[in-house]
């Protein structure tokens, strides 16, 4: 098992480009930890070596390995988690849950990893098993803002197919007045996604929410509306 992640380590090792660590760390306002390797390529190395991988791991086996690539903190490594247990999505069982949340708020530490994880890994699992919808809305009153911000995020692709409208609001009612700008801007993001199937029920929470909705959620959230609404949104 070891074996396998030094190998990935030496690869990515082999791919360092010091200006990609250097404008890889100015998206972030945190300390982020880089190897310094091109998306594309991190993305190439997942796949290669997850194609090693499958003909004798099983899922398990697959996130345990998952698990030691979180713990090492290098984003990259975190991405290839990510990439990994999303390939599995049609094998999530519900006990995945319990691994999932672990990952969240145990390792995440950023907003990539954040949002990689939970757009499709754990967005997935949310498709499979609405029930767990609830979950998020116990993350969305953490103190941990990761674990907030993953309670909206998680949802963007489902908001994007019209899904859990009901569910988007609670959770961005919540989130609705936290003062951190992660959270502002992933519940935004989340109801932006909501308004491209439900455009009138996204604007009329946004209007009647205004007064202490924060501007840059507000922002996020009517970005893809036409501009008549978006100047009724933004009106003082």
């Amino acid at each position: 098992m070891t074996n396998i992640l030094d190998e990935i380590r030496a690869k990515l090792n082999e791919n360092i480009d010091e200006n990609t660590r250097q404008t890889g760390k100015r998206y972030f306002k945190e300390q982020v930890t880089l190897y310094g390797v091109k998306t594309a390529t991190v993305e190439k190395i997942a796949k290669e070596f997850f194609n090693i991988i499958k003909t004798d791991k099983n899922k398990a086996e697959i996130f345990a390995l998952c698990d030691q690539l979180w713990q090492s903190g290098y984003m990259e490594e975190s991405f290839i988690a990510c990439s990994w247990s999303y390939t599995l999505n049609k094998q999530f069982e519900e006990k995945d849950w319990q691994i999932f949340e672990k990952w969240v708020k145990n390792y995440v530490s950023n907003w990539a990893s954040c949002d990689t994880l939970c757009n499709h890994t754990i967005g997935s699992f949310v498709e499979m098993y609405p029930q767990y919808i609830n979950e998020l809305k116990k993350w969305a009153k953490s103190g941990n803002r990761w674990v907030k911000r993953a309670s909206a995020v998680t949802l963007i692709i489902p908001a994007r197919k019209g899904l859990f409208l009901n569910d988007i609001f609670e959770i961005a009612a919540i989130l609705l007045m936290d003062k951190d700008d992660m959270v502002q801007k992933g519940y935004g993001w989340m109801l932006k996604a909501a308004s491209q199937a439900h455009e009138k029920e996204v604007f009329d929470f946004v209007i009647s929410n205004k007064k202490v909705m924060p501007r840059t959620a507000l922002r996020y959230a009517i970005e893809k509306m036409p501009p008549y609404l978006k100047s009724r949104a933004m009106e003082k």
